[in-house]
């Protein structure tokens, strides 16, 4: 039996909202929608799936997004009325987090020494 990879999603409680916040505030690519939304992230194929039960949407799992200049990824984040954690030192990089709408999270990475 050979493993494919598919995709990654996330369920989210308002598809109509979620589609908005990865797309006008991460600047995903929305590659098409009917009952899920689909979006090409470098590559990967990232969906937003309505939750079978809108006021138990679930999370733990995460996604990370590199990004070049962490305080400028922040200060972007902030001017959309997002508040991320304050970045971290770590070894190899930079890393910050944040929640979308449905608490959904979403690391920041800056790769340092590159």
């Amino acid at each position: 039996m050979k493993f494919r990879f598919d995709c990654v999603f996330y369920y989210v409680s308002d598809l109509p909202r979620a589609i908005h916040f990865y797309t006008d505030v991460l600047g995903f690519r929305l590659v098409s929608q009917d009952q899920v939304a689909r979006f090409d992230v470098d590559g990967v194929l990232f969906e937003l799936v309505p939750a079978p039960d809108p006021n138990q949407v679930k999370t733990g799992s995460g996604m990370c997004l590199e990004v070049e200049d962490m305080p400028q990824a922040v200060a972007h984040l902030e001017s959309e009325g997002i508040h991320p954690a304050t970045p971290e030192i770590k070894q190899g990089g930079i890393l910050s987090w944040f929640q979308d709408p449905d608490g959904n999270f979403i690391f920041l990475w800056q790769y340092t020494g590159r």
